[in-house]
């Protein structure tokens, strides 16, 4: 194995501590790129994604990598996760600093009515 980039580094350390106080709760893992933002639930025990939601989507005007974005995306999920009977979640920030576009998905997903 190779040697690990900061970014990848980070991001397992974030995944470890996840994964050992999550409890059960399926995990909200999110991805930024530098044109768009994407998030899914997925549920670890079955190894399956429950929600999902990105900028990706058909009709959106405007780029996809910008706050109110990622907001959009929070909001999308957080709709997704209720039809599919989730409520509680342990947020996956992966390798991310929690600011800027992964702060404003994770705070729309909250008003959402998603919990973490």
């Amino acid at each position: 194995m190779g040697k690990l980039s900061l970014f990848d580094r980070r991001r397992r350390r974030v995944r470890t501590a996840l994964k050992a106080r999550a409890g059960g709760r399926p995990r909200l893992s999110v991805h930024r790129s530098g044109r768009h933002m994407y998030a899914q639930i997925i549920d670890d025990a079955e190894g399956r994604t429950v929600a999902a939601a990105s900028t990706l989507v058909k009709g959106a005007k405007g780029p996809g990598a910008n706050v109110e974005a990622a907001a959009k995306v929070g909001k999308d999920l957080a709709a997704a996760a209720k039809k599919a009977g989730v409520t509680a979640v342990v947020f996956d920030r992966g390798g991310f600093l929690f600011h800027g576009r992964v702060k404003a998905l994770a705070d729309a997903a909250r008003e959402g009515g998603l919990e973490f």
